[in-house]
């Protein structure tokens, strides 16, 4: 099992920046996490995949978010950082982390509690 904790979103004016953060507890020593997504869902509207990067370093974004976010992941720390810049109204959603966790033997999935990241003047 993993547990996921996410960070770092907040209230921030239109232009500005965030960086979330989201840090993987993985119970069994012998798993690794082979892949990370950030996900996003605002009020009324259905989660949707922002951002992925996987084990190898390959990253995919979103067409809406691809030339302002930055996904990112340190593996000795069991940690992947979402870089939010030029931040518009309608970037406004709870963010989510999502990652792919082998146990060796069985691909299991898991979702962090979220973080609100708010634009807004």
């Amino acid at each position: 099992q993993v547990q996921l904790v996410e960070s770092g979103g907040g209230l921030v004016q239109p232009g500005g920046s965030l960086r979330l953060s989201c840090a993987a507890s993985v119970s069994n020593r012998g798993a690794a996490i082979m892949g990370w997504c950030w996900y996003r869902q605002a009020p009324e509207k259905q989660r949707e995949k922002v951002a992925s990067i996987s084990r190898s370093g390959t990253t995919n974004y979103q067409d809406s978010v691809k030339d302002r976010f930055t996904i990112s992941r340190d593996t000795a720390k069991n940690t992947v950082y979402l870089q939010l810049n030029s931040l518009k109204p309608e970037d406004t959603a709870v963010y989510y982390c999502y990652a792919d966790l082998w146990t060796g033997a069985t691909l299991t999935r898991s979702w962090g509690q979220g973080t609100q990241v708010t634009v807004s003047p």
